[in-house]
């Protein structure tokens, strides 16, 4: 790889290249999930040049060739249907980006889970057994929020807050640092990369408009507007039929799962649907994490609407699964 602007620092992009392609010799590859729906943010970011613009905006570095960059993204990590988040190597660490249009404290365990299995990947080759300290990437986690629900402008989550047993000093920790991203906040980041400036400007245009209008047409107006005022114009050129296909997806699904959250209390006593409420309740917890099989299989084999109305309320509540949990053994 080349030498980073400022410092000539060498990256280790190179190197950790070179341990994928012997763990790809060592590992039976896991099969690409086809049935997952791309997001707008990781399509635009994916591109290497736009990554490493956001990635001097979030860091304070100045990076300037984009081959000093790997995405080592992994294709086979879903959350609700759809993949969020973005993973590269640059200057001997590794940073995994999530986009995020609900609030979620269960991040740091879903990025613990990711990490793991990055670095499973990468030192697939070494001797873990041995003597010699096998060396790796340091990691960094960052999530941009642009949901509608209120968020300070910057916010730490810590792996340690979910532990059941606090400690003053954890075996185990991992930081994730979250950005709001909508209007008003962290503007000086968004000044720094234009990409997320423009994106953000073309999220705010498709809420707005399908205030008034059916959401296909508020996705259309936006992309045509955008286009008209130079906004991710060559972006939407290339891509307008799947941009809207997307956005409007993306938009579907924030929007039912918000509708869900806000009237489950409702619906809770007065659905007496129990498939309807099996559904919800799962819909709820999938939004915080992952939901343990074996949660799933009692909460689909209960058949009493007043324990599910309950659960359904409980989940409408709760802030994680963990949470959850606990409400349903009182």
């Amino acid at each position: 790889m080349g030498k980073r602007t400022g410092n000539g620092k060498k990256s280790s992009a190179k190197s950790c290249r070179t341990k994928r392609k012997q763990a790809r010799r060592h590992q039976p590859t896991a099969a690409a999930n086809s049935h997952y729906k791309d997001t707008v943010f990781r399509m635009l970011f994916r591109e290497k040049a736009r990554l490493l613009s956001l990635y001097n905006s979030v860091s304070g570095k100045h990076y300037t060739n984009p081959e000093e960059l790997e995405i080592v993204t992994l294709e086979n990590a879903v959350y609700l249907g759809m993949k969020n988040d973005l993973a590269f190597l640059i200057d001997f660490s590794l940073y995994l980006y999530e986009h995020q249009s609900t609030v979620n404290p269960n991040m740091p365990l879903r990025f613990l889970q990711y990490v793991a299995d990055e670095y499973s990947k990468l030192t697939a080759s070494d001797n873990l057994y041995g003597e010699k300290l096998v060396k790796i990437p340091a990691p960094h986690f960052v999530v941009f929020y642009n949901g509608i629900k209120a968020y300070p402008e910057k916010e730490e989550l810590k792996l340690s807050d979910s532990f059941q047993v606090q400690e003053g000093s954890p075996a185990l920790e991992l930081k994730a640092q979250v950005l709001n991203i909508n209007a008003g906040f962290n503007e000086g980041l968004k000044g720094q990369c234009r990409t997320l400036a423009e994106y953000m400007h073309y999220v705010d245009k498709v809420k707005m408009y399908a205030k008034d209008m059916p959401i296909d047409e508020a996705v259309g107006k936006a992309v045509d507007e955008c286009i008209q005022q130079d906004i991710l114009r060559e972006f939407l050129l290339r891509h307008k039929a799947e941009v809207v296909r997307m956005s409007i997806y993306e938009y579907d699904e924030e929007s039912t799962r918000n509708a869900i959250r806000d009237t489950a209390y409702e619906r809770g006593v007065e659905d007496g649907e129990t498939k309807g409420k099996q559904k919800d309740i799962l819909w709820l917890l999938e939004d915080l994490g992952s939901v343990p099989d074996k949660l799933r299989k009692e909460i689909l084999e209960e058949k009493d609407n007043e324990i599910l109305a309950d659960w359904l309320k409980a989940a409408a509540r709760t802030q994680s699964v963990e949470g959850f949990i606990k409400s349903m053994r009182k």
